[in-house]
């Protein structure tokens, strides 16, 4: 996966300048302006380590010259992780008693992406973690690795839900072929799946009138999906087409990459803080940070939010099925299996703690995953190049969406007021500990 530098106009660029937004702000203290500082530092440190990692920069859309500096003469790791320690000596002495409550949620913001930064350099540099100190350091969050025995009686569940006598991945594997989508209409079943999930968002949320996504087809890739953020509202949404694309995934997609998911986050953040508060730490984004784990988190809360309960299969019965010529009286039992399946979703990360720890084979590794995820054997090899590509990042999916999930269900029983618990979290400088309250 090669850097992706998304910048916008020269005027969104001039409007991120540090104090162009000062008119509109408070009387600036010692501790804000600091702050204003350190974040300038932390995007231009932010976009040379992206020039000394491919991958390391998800997307940036701020100040061109910023970007063009860091091209032209990028530091070596090892200056760069000096650069992180000073940072975070910066962050951590603004005062909070100088800083507003929305400046002290930014300096935490700023503490764990700088954090995060420590690590990934130290990672670059061949410092070696453990699994759960790797994820702790880069997004915020410990890991609880449960033993994979502790997924047996789940499996259990799942075996009478699926026909069949024998193994039970390859019962499932034969049971999912039925809900492929056939090549010529995937384009259809994703586009209505995708305007779905963003009607299901607007009743909720108002966008920009600007905002939109351009949908494409892809192979060779190590992921399913993957939203690339260009900035002024406007995202590319890639499809992995190299595995069967099951009927569920549409809805799925739709809003994980869409809908209220990455799009939408990006686009609140955009709009609410790098724009309405000048906060250019929030024109980049550093893939290996606590970020992801907000975001990740509320893209996959985002499909049960925008469809609870039964909605999802019924819409997929009624709406997908017919689109993509498969059987909607099958739709019911499909979608047991998928609920079932989901409570294996922190199997992946015992799964990639012993993979990457050298206590399992790459060979082992692709047996337990269809074993205790019941991925077909493609799926699981998939999964596997998905683990050496992005190693702790697994837990930001399933730790990060019952955190998300907690926290929005606690702030109410209604769909009104869960929306906007999401939109909170999407929408203003979110760490994961904010999710714990």
């Amino acid at each position: 996966m090669k850097i992706r530098h998304i910048v916008s106009t020269a005027a969104l660029a001039a409007a991120l300048m540090l104090g162009s937004t000062a008119a509109a702000q408070p009387a600036r203290t010692a501790s804000s302006e600091l702050l204003d500082r350190v974040a300038e530092d932390f995007v231009r440190m932010t976009l040379e380590a992206g020039e000394r990692e491919p991958g390391y920069v998800d997307a940036y859309y701020g100040p061109v010259h910023l970007m063009d500096t860091a091209k032209a003469a990028p530091r070596p790791v090892s200056v760069l992780r000096k650069e992180a320690d000073r940072l975070m000596t910066l962050v951590v002495a603004a005062k909070d008693k100088q800083l507003s409550p929305d400046e002290r949620r930014r300096k935490l913001f700023l503490k764990g992406q700088i954090k995060a930064a420590q690590t990934r350099l130290a990672m670059i540099a061949g410092d070696k973690f453990s699994f759960e100190d790797e994820a702790q350091g880069l997004f915020g969050v410990r890991p609880v690795i449960k033993p994979l025995k502790s997924y047996d009686p789940i499996l259990a569940r799942i075996d009478k839900l699926v026909p069949g006598k024998g193994d039970l991945a390859a019962r499932v594997d034969a049971f999912q072929n039925r809900y492929v989508i056939p090549t010529d209409k995937v384009e259809a079943v994703m586009q209505a799946g995708i305007a779905a999930c963003k009607a299901k968002t607007e009743e909720h949320v108002k966008l920009p009138a600007s905002e939109r996504f351009d949908l494409e087809f892809v192979t060779k890739k190590p992921w399913s999906g993957y939203n690339w953020y260009k900035g002024d509202a406007h995202s590319l949404i890639q499809i992995n087409t190299d595995l069967p694309i099951y009927i569920s995934r549409a809805l799925d997609l739709g809003c994980h990459e869409g809908y209220p998911g990455h799009h939408v986050l990006n686009t609140l953040l955009e709009e609410k803080l790098t724009k309405g508060k000048g906060w250019v730490e929030f024109s980049v984004y550093p893939l290996f940070s606590p970020q992801s784990f907000i975001a990740e988190g509320s893209a996959n809360f985002g499909i049960e939010l925008a469809f609870p309960g039964k909605a999802k299969t019924d819409f997929e019965r009624d709406k997908l099925y017919p689109l993509a010529g498969l059987d909607p009286k099958t739709a019911e039992a499909y979608g047991a299996l998928q609920d079932a399946k989901a409570a294996l979703s922190s199997s992946g990360n015992t799964i990639a703690a012993l993979y990457l720890s050298g206590k399992m084979t790459k060979e082992q590794a692709v047996q337990a995953l269809m074993k205790y995820t019941l991925y077909s054997r493609g799926g699981a090899e998939k999964r596997v190049s998905f683990i050496e590509t992005y190693r702790s990042y697994v837990i930001n999916y399933n730790i990060g969406q019952d955190m998300v999930r907690d926290y929005v269900y606690r702030a109410g029983k209604t769909q009104d007021a869960r929306w906007k618990a999401m939109e909170r979290v999407i929408s203003e400088p979110t760490v994961p500990a904010d999710l714990r309250k």
